[in-house]
């Protein structure tokens, strides 16, 4: 099954070092794909501007799903296989109509626009709510919050019940037993559940198409170009090389981070 991954993988990397477009010459090996690429500051700057976007799109979904998975885990009792079914219902529909849906309510025509008409905002003071980055951003974040919820969920759920009791008998107050026993210990489901949505959301393409429009346009949408439309596979090779380097990077300081706080969070415990 590995390679299934790693041989597109060499592909690609092998198309980032050869001349030619749609079909490369492989007898030339060239450099220059990855100068052109570093040269175009437009490439990098929405690079730059679109892994900002996912980092808001998977810190705005940890934030919303995380309640959701704490109530499953401590507070849904026996509904909590019922709610957990409620929640991932969506998740099994069509992604495009999922997305689709946010249009229609997004739109000129649509719930939020006329919510904004009663509460008094004229059609010349209306807040643009659709074809923006602000609209990529709350469709993605409500595509994928079940994605991240679930995560959270099960290291909230094998969380020993006994040192949250153990922390109260000690006296400790709940928003302090929270943030000194569960969150560090849900802290692998919650990194788990950040990167399940920044990972995809950085290469995003459809999302940005359907409700970004020009101003939301994403670094996967130029990917695609690439491939697609001016059939400059190699162009499109480095493009998604550089994406996969910056993930691997991103990953790698996350969990750094994550083992030096886990370290200082036991250390902070045990004294």
């Amino acid at each position: 099954m590995l390679a299934f991954f790693l041989v597109p993988l060499v592909i690609m990397l092998v198309y980032s070092f050869r001349a030619g477009t749609f079909i490369p010459e492989y007898s030339v090996f060239t450099l220059d794909n990855v100068r052109d690429f570093l040269s175009e500051t437009n490439k990098l700057r929405l690079l730059w501007r679109s892994t900002v976007t996912s980092f808001i799109v998977g810190a705005a979904a940890v934030v919303f799903a995380y309640p959701v998975a704490y109530y499953l885990a401590f507070r849904a009792g026996r509904r909590a296989i019922s709610l957990m079914l409620l929640l991932i219902l969506p998740a099994m529909t069509s992604y495009l109509l999922r997305v689709m849906a946010w249009k229609i309510i997004l739109g000129p025509e649509g719930a939020l626009s006329s919510l904004f008409q009663t509460l008094g905002f004229g059609e010349s003071t209306l807040p643009g709510l659709l074809y923006n980055r602000q609209a990529v951003i709350v469709t993605l974040v409500y595509v994928w919050i079940p994605f991240v919820a679930l995560p959270i969920y099960a290291s909230l759920s094998r969380l020993d019940k006994g040192l949250l009791e153990a922390a109260g008998d000690l006296g400790c107050p709940a928003w302090e037993a929270f943030l000194r026993v569960t969150l560090p210990l849900s802290a692998p489901g919650v990194i788990v559940g950040f990167f399940f949505v920044f990972i995809p959301t950085l290469g995003e393409w459809v999302t940005p198409v359907l409700v970004g429009g020009t101003g939301g346009i994403m670094y996967g949408n130029i990917i695609q170009d690439e491939f697609v439309n001016a059939f400059n596979w190699p162009a499109g090779s480095v493009m998604s090389i550089a994406m996969l380097l910056e993930m691997a990077v991103f990953i790698g300081v996350a969990l750094v981070l994550y083992s030096v706080w886990r370290r200082r969070s036991l250390h902070g415990g045990g004294a």
